[in-house]
Order: structure tokens, then sequence, then C-alpha cells
């Protein structure tokens, strides 16, 4: 079994590295490449390639849903499937699925452009927010995507992506998962046409990507509870908060059901807003195996109207 841990560079947690530090993150599963992704598949996104996973369900021009998962900063799109175990779940719930890479920076460390917290540390021009969008764009030409069901999920970097998504391309995307990462600083920055809904996982303890906000390299991002506020509002639902549903629990190193969950309801028809706050969780939760599919649960049920 592969072995996923955390190491330091330069001040900043890069996200997945082999071997080498003292914070090691528990994968779902370990699954190996195979399928769609060790065939003679074609290939999208150019000069980022990336194949699509197709699950044994998937029959030729019968709509099925689309997940794109976004790699932490210093990961790549492989690690992430390792670290999520999302292949064995997109064969099992029938969904299409994708991990792409994100560019390598300065530091030989692939990033997403995302927002101005996170994490284009060299500045260049990087158009991230138009390689994702194209490349759901190719893949809806090449398969039967369900238009009401494309699923962003991110981790750290990832997370800053999807949300970058959802405020940039709301005409494509259902909805969102991210773990540990963070809205714009600016919500102005973030007018979405249309609602997404969106699912923010975040561990209290994060010491990376602070719970409460902060800076990352001297480039400020919001708290989680603040991230999920912007969208209460963008999605136009009640500010009340529904804290009615019964902990879970996410993370194998923590005792008992350890997340809490609040949810916004009465939003615009398909938005949503959702906060799963891991008490004393960490930059990377050692996640149960329960984690995916409890995430897939979540996007599942939040399909464009």
């Amino acid at each position: 079994m592969r072995v996923v841990r955390l190491v330091a560079l330069s001040g900043f947690a890069v996200l997945f590295a082999a071997c080498g530090s003292s914070e090691s993150a528990t994968p779902a599963s370990s699954p190996a490449d195979g399928g769609a992704d060790s065939g003679d598949e074609p290939t999208f996104g150019g000069d980022r390639p990336v194949t699509v996973h197709v699950p044994p369900a998937y029959v030729a021009g019968v709509p099925a849903p689309l997940v794109i998962l976004l790699h932490g900063y210093g990961a790549s799109g492989a690690l992430q499937d390792l670290y999520f175990g999302l292949t064995p779940v997109s064969d099992a719930r029938g969904f299409l699925y994708a991990h792409p890479d994100g560019t390598v920076d300065g530091s030989g460390k692939r990033f997403w452009n995302a927002t101005e917290g996170c994490c284009n540390f060299d500045n260049g021009p990087v158009d991230d927010s138009t390689y994702v969008s194209s490349l759901i764009t190719q893949i809806q030409a090449r398969y039967a995507v369900d238009p009401k069901r494309v699923f962003l999920i991110g981790h750290s970097n990832g997370g800053f992506m999807s949300y970058r998504m959802a405020c940039d391309h709301s005409d494509q995307i259902a909805a969102i998962a991210s773990l540990a990462g963070a809205m714009w600083t600016d919500a102005t920055k973030c007018a979405p046409a249309k609602p997404v809904s969106i699912l923010q996982i975040h561990g209290t303890s994060d010491a990376t990507v602070g719970y409460a906000g902060g800076q990352i390299q001297g480039r400020t991002f919001p708290s989680a509870e603040t991230t999920v506020s912007d969208w209460v509002t963008i999605n136009g639902c009640s500010t009340t908060a529904d804290t009615s549903t019964p902990a879970l629990d996410l993370d194998t190193k923590l005792a008992g059901a350890e997340t809490k969950v609040t949810k916004y309801t009465g939003c615009k028809p398909g938005g949503h807003a959702e906060l799963w706050a891991i008490q004393g969780g960490a930059h990377i939760p050692s996640v149960a195996a329960t984690f995916s599919t409890n995430v897939i649960d979540f996007l599942y049920a939040h399909p464009k109207p």
C-alpha cells in the first residue's frame, strides 16, 4: 500500500508527497488504475491530458453523472484519487469520473490558479477556470453526461478551485464539495448566474488552511463559516442554521461521531449550503471508508433543477 504523507515546503504544507514526514493520511482505499483509465480511451485537456474512468454500468447514450476531482497543492490527480478512493465509488454508483492535474509551478509543485488566497504563488497567467470548464465540455462531447449532475470535489487548493468554478461556471456545475478549501476573500468576485449547491468540509484544527481563516504566504483566505455564509447569501438561502442532522463519523483518528453538520435551506432552486465541521480535524483527515460515499450522497442529492 502506498503511504500518503504531508511535508512542508517554504512554510506551506505540500498536500501529498510520497514518504518523508510526520503526518500521514489514511486513504479511503488504494485502488489500482483500471478500466477506462488503462485502455485506449480518448484523452482530454490538451497539454494536460486526462482520461475518463467509465464505470462498468455506463451505457452509451444514457446520461450519467460526471464527477471531477481536483487535487491539493503539490499533489496530483492520481494521488488525490488514492486518498479519496473514488474509483471504486464510481464503479458502484455509476458516475463518469476524471481527476486532472494542475500546472507545475517554479518549485515543481502542481497547483490550481483558484483565488487570491491559493495557490498561484508564481503569479503566472494560468487560466484554470477555462481549462476545467473546457475539460467538462470535451467530456460531454464524447460521453453521455447528465447536464444536471456535473459535480466537483476538491481538497485544499482543489477546494479553492471548486469554488472558483462554481462562481465562474454555474451554468455547468450543479454542486461542489470542498475539503479544506475556501472562497474568494472578496465575495463580490463571485457572481454566479445560477445557484450552485456547496458543501464545505473542514477540520477545526487545520493548521494549513485554518478553519478560522488566515493567510498562506501572505495571501488572505476566509474562514470556513464565512465561506458558507457567503454562499448562503449567493444562493438566497434562509440564514437560520439547521443543526438537527446527527453528527457524522468522518475521521478514524477521532473518537465517535466528531463532525457537526450545519445546513442552510430555503434557497433558490438548485441552491444549498452546508458545513461539515470536523471537530479537532486536521488538514488531511484520516478519512473513514464511508467518507467518499457520504460526499457523493450529498452531490447526488443536489442536481440542477
